[in-house]
């Protein structure tokens, strides 16, 4: 029997609004969850989504996905990639794995809602194939590390990290919780598959698949392709979401969803990315700098798709793209400062050769981070390695439960941003964190911080050992230089020369 091609059937078949008969419209949809703002069910049926398909095209494509990924791993099963690779890289994944891999089943919650009570036949469509995709990435990013969990425990964070209240997956639930799993159906289309994967993840992945396999790891690099191309399908979502939304008049409220979803994410992109990209990947890897590469593909495109479709820049705009020449290398200060609170050995990205290209793609870097370095430097070659350690724990931002840390050294500028909201006080990052908690103070106000949580008595005992127990952070699983402070050797030789100069 010939089969009809899809575009003679689609538009019919996804058609699939009705008129209820047994219960009322307003309880089969109810506006907490399908967050329409008021514009009506006719006006959602004029949704039209760019990327059409049908299940059976999903299905073949899916599977010819998941054989490449897996048939790439299984013929690299016996290669010495992970004895190989270099310290930093292995950090990445550990990394990445751990803030990732259980994001994604929350991203699956979060489609499924779409696909329940989005208001546009089309929007549901669309979010039922994503909901697979998002379903099919966590199962790939648990199963892919678990080989090497015999090699190294902390590849078992990939699973563990999220069951945690490490700090770092503190901060990953908080975003996601926000983003992924508290929104209505519309919020997440605008939030989720606009802001944070049309503008962050999506560009993150085609970065890590490059990385990868300039790095020679081509399991993760075909995971990782795998991945984007769903990403970049499902993506499409809340463009035409936010065009229902802004010709409706609710270009207000559209527009803070957008500046609040890029806010937050941007803290954890700064922190998982902005360390990787400029420290924790092989020099003779890098292709660009973070800041090159926030400049190319979220300035340089996601900007305007943002104008294109009729929003504007967040109001914040050019203060984060100022924070393109700091925010990440304080935080790379503070994973390695506190290293045995995070589930991976952070590359400290220190060698002389390192610094010089920080500083020709930062210029300044040296009278600023690269003062702070030099007292760790000096510690460790003193032979003293344990002033180089945390006694206590940083100031907390309150939105992104991340340190509050900007520039040291001759750059100075680091600034708690307080506010007063019913008798307690919060502490902020900047600006635009606090911005962000003022937009909604009920849905943020009861969230404790790893510090508050500190002063508030639940960790025992208050000290370095009680955090870690807290964290669940276990003998082996403790974060520590990742080259075993190799690097500082370059610094002794070079002051040895000095002297002998």
């Amino acid at each position: 029997m010939a089969l009809l091609e899809r575009a003679a059937w689609y538009d019919i078949a996804r058609a699939t609004n009705w008129t209820p008969g047994y219960v009322a419209e307003s309880e089969l949809f109810p506006e907490v969850m399908a967050g329409t703002q008021g514009v009506p069910m006719e006006t959602w049926e004029t949704y039209d989504e760019p990327y059409k398909t049908s299940y059976p095209e999903y299905v073949k494509i899916q599977r010819e996905k998941d054989a490449g990924a897996y048939s790439v791993k299984a013929a690299l099963e016996r290669s010495r990639m992970f004895e190989d690779a270099d310290p930093g890289w292995l950090s990445i994944l550990k990394a990445h794995y751990g803030a990732i891999a259980l994001g994604e089943y929350a991203a699956m919650s979060a489609e499924a809602r779409m696909a329940r009570f989005g208001r546009a036949p089309g929007m549901r469509n669309m979010a039922t194939f994503g909901m697979l995709d998002e379903n099919r990435h966590g199962q790939l990013q648990l199963y892919f590390p678990h080989d090497y969990c015999a090699k190294d425990r902390q590849f078992d964070w990939a699973h563990k990290a999220y069951h945690t209240n490490e700090w770092g997956a503190i901060a990953a639930r908080s975003t996601f919780d926000d983003l992924f799993m508290s929104r209505s159906a519309i919020d997440i289309a605008v939030m989720l598959t606009f802001a944070f994967e049309t503008g962050f993840t999506n560009m993150q992945f085609l970065g890590l698949a490059a990385d990868a396999a300039e790095a020679g790891d081509f399991t993760f690099a075909s995971l990782i392709s795998s991945i984007q191309t769903d990403e970049s399908r499902h993506a499409q979502i809340g463009g035409p979401a936010l065009q229902i939304l802004i010709a409706n008049g609710r270009k207000e409220q559209a527009q803070k969803l957008v500046d609040v979803a890029i806010a937050r994410a941007w803290r954890l992109f700064s922190l998982l990315t902005g360390t990787s990209m400029d420290y924790a990947t092989p020099l003779h890897h890098r292709k660009q700098s973070f800041k090159e590469f926030m400049r190319e593909w979220i300035v340089g495109q996601f900007e305007r798709s943002l104008i294109d479709l009729g929003l504007d820049l967040p109001w914040y705009w050019d203060q984060m793209i100022n924070e393109f020449d700091y925010q990440h290398h304080a935080y790379q200060m503070g994973i390695w400062f506190w290293r045995p609170t995070i589930w991976w050995n952070p590359a400290a990205g220190m060698t002389p050769d390192c610094r010089d290209w920080l500083e020709e793609k930062y210029p300044g870097w040296n009278d600023t981070f690269g003062k702070a370095w030099d007292v760790i430097i000096d510690n460790l070659l003193a032979g003293r390695p344990e002033l180089t350690l945390p006694e206590t724990l940083p100031i907390v931002c309150n939105m992104s439960q991340l340190p509050i840390c900007a520039v040291p050294g001759n750059g100075w500028n680091v600034k708690d941003y307080p506010l007063e909201y019913n008798r307690r006080t919060y502490h902020f990052n900047s600006e635009i964190d606090r911005w962000v908690f003022q937009q909604d103070p009920v849905r943020y106000r009861d969230h404790l911080s790893l510090v508050d949580r500190f002063l508030a008595g639940q960790i025992q005992p208050p000290d370095l050992m009680g955090a870690l127990r807290y964290m669940n952070l276990a003998p082996g699983e403790t974060g520590d230089d990742a080259h075993q402070y190799a690097w500082v050797e370059a610094y002794r030789n070079q002051r040895e020369r000095n002297k002998a100069a």
